[in-house]
């Protein structure tokens, strides 16, 4: 579709964030629409940071991969080997590379099959959440699913669970991990985990319709973001993070981390380490949505071009991901 078309979706569809198109570091497409915060008139601007929601798996899975390339963890460890007596149901043969590709089999904790729609489910004492181990009461109780490595199940509490075995064998929290190993080494200067409820005035407020009103977020997600997703970050940023993840600053092991290992046919995708992955080309993808948030950044390492949506709003950001595909 003609770059130029993109104008006509956004205005048609109310569309809320950005979209850029990079090609090698020429900006090809970069605007902005709607507003940041509808109560105070806040328009979004390229700058504007965006909650990108299971975006950022793809930070956490490379934290834990820095953290295997350093000899502290490896694929084969156990989550057992650092849980302990937590999270009892967690079976004794799952370990990082099961829980890396979703095969784990655990139960999940937000298990977007069988919670409905994303609107709908809310976060108990979600002001609570601002650690790792504050998870653990939410994370435990979930019946097995199915035998490690049987299959593909997309499940948000394992990427929770790798977070807390990276502090757990790095020493550091999570957040902090994520500073030093990710975003700091790609350059990612405004990106980071921010509290919901004290966001900086240049970030966008996420926004859901709810009994006819279009309400903030601050409900629906847990206070502050964790391995499962929900950073903040800039159309700009993700440029720089694939960049810089594709020179190898991030991780050696690049070409570990997007080959194929498991085929995801209902959602013409495969997967790797962390990152979706097209079903036929070499095209990797970052993919989040949630209450208030939906994104989508894609990079084809042939051409060097990223493809970047952000919105502010549950759904918005479809449409326009689905023609910047075509």
């Amino acid at each position: 579709m003609p770059l130029g078309d993109i104008d006509t979706i956004a205005h048609e569809t109310g569309f809320s964030g950005v979209v850029s198109v990079d090609r090698a570091g020429q900006i090809e497409l970069a605007n902005a629409y709607g507003l940041a915060n509808r109560a105070y008139g806040v328009p979004n601007t390229l700058d504007t940071r965006f909650g990108i929601a299971s975006g950022s798996k793809g930070f956490t899975a490379l934290t834990v991969l820095s953290l295997v390339e350093q000899g502290a963890l490896a694929l084969s460890t156990t989550a057992r080997s650092l849980l302990g007596a937590d999270l009892p149901l967690i079976a004794d043969d799952v370990t990082v590379e099961h829980l890396l590709t979703h095969t784990s089999g655990i139960g999940d904790y937000l298990d977007e099959e069988a919670d409905g729609e994303i609107t709908d489910y809310v976060v108990g004492a979600a002001h609570e959440l601002t650690t790792t181990e504050a998870f653990l009461p939410l994370l435990d109780g979930h019946a097995t699913k199915f035998r490690a490595g049987e299959r593909f199940a997309y499940c948000n509490g394992g990427f929770v669970v790798l977070a807390l075995l990276a502090e757990r064998a790095g020493g550091v929290g999570y957040h902090d991990l994520v500073r030093e190993r990710v975003l700091r080494p790609a350059g990612m200067a405004r990106t980071d985990f921010l509290r919901s409820d004290e966001l900086p005035a240049d970030v966008a407020v996420g926004y859901l319709p709810l009994d006819g009103v279009d309400r903030s977020n601050v409900f629906h997600l847990p206070v502050l973001a964790n391995g499962d997703g929900g950073i903040h970050t800039t159309a700009a940023d993700l440029s720089a993070f694939w960049r810089a993840f594709f020179a190898g600053d991030i991780v050696d092991s690049v070409e570990e981390v997007v080959r194929p290992r498991c085929d995801v046919p209902e959602d013409s995708r495969r997967y790797g380490l962390g990152f979706w992955l097209h079903e036929s080309t070499d095209t990797v993808m970052l993919v989040g949505s949630d209450a208030g948030a939906s994104f989508t950044s894609t990079h084809d390492p042939r051409t060097g071009t990223t493809r970047t949506v952000l919105s502010n709003t549950s759904l918005g950001a479809w449409p326009i991901a689905r023609a910047l595909a075509t």
